[in-house]
């Protein structure tokens, strides 16, 4: 079964058998309107970790060790949840999103895009597969966090529907399930 919608002229979203297949206009180096087609999947171990490592890695620049690319993957595919999605331009992976459902509350978490293809809608195509995904499992209610410094990207999160809440965030880390170094 395909669905098709047209979000605009410039966009073609298609959902397929579990992937959404979404055309973006966008120009070439020379300047020149090119289009940029990318696949939002289900992550996959042996074909995407590099790559979301080396985008990660970029990205985000974490120093914390809870947060070094590898860990936070292994432990993602040990939870076993299947909220784990990159959007790939060809097979390159050029985003990801993680999802957490605790049965009530879904949390969106490692929303990455390259850098070369942002403001063409591949975060907001990650966003929708991930809220899908949530909604699907009966989440009431999705929250994300922002890092401080970072907060430029509201304007984003708010174009899709979300808001700024008055909450306090905090936070304990758990040193013996954190590998040394």
């Amino acid at each position: 079964m395909t669905i098709s919608t047209s979000q605009s002229d410039a966009e073609l979203q298609t959902r397929h058998f579990g992937k959404r297949v979404s055309k973006s206009k966008a120009n070439d180096p020379a300047g020149h309107e090119q289009e940029m087609k990318t696949t939002i999947v289900p992550y996959s171990d042996n074909a995407h970790r590099s790559q979301v490592v080396a985008l990660w890695e970029i990205v985000f620049g974490y120093d914390a060790p809870h947060n070094k690319p590898s860990i936070v993957i292994d432990k993602k595919i040990a939870s076993m949840d299947q909220l784990f999605f990159v959007a790939l331009a060809g097979d390159a992976v050029v985003g990801t999103i993680m999802a957490g459902y605790d049965g009530h509350r879904g949390w969106i978490y490692s929303v990455a895009v390259s850098s070369s293809c942002r403001r063409q809608g591949v975060g907001s195509r990650l966003m929708a597969v991930a809220e899908e995904s949530l909604i699907g499992m009966g989440c009431v209610k999705i929250n994300l966090q922002i890092l401080q410094g970072n907060e430029s990207v509201t304007v984003f999160y708010s174009s899709l529907g979300y808001s700024v809440e008055q909450r306090i965030s905090m936070g304990k880390r758990i040193h013996e399930n954190i590998p040394a170094a």
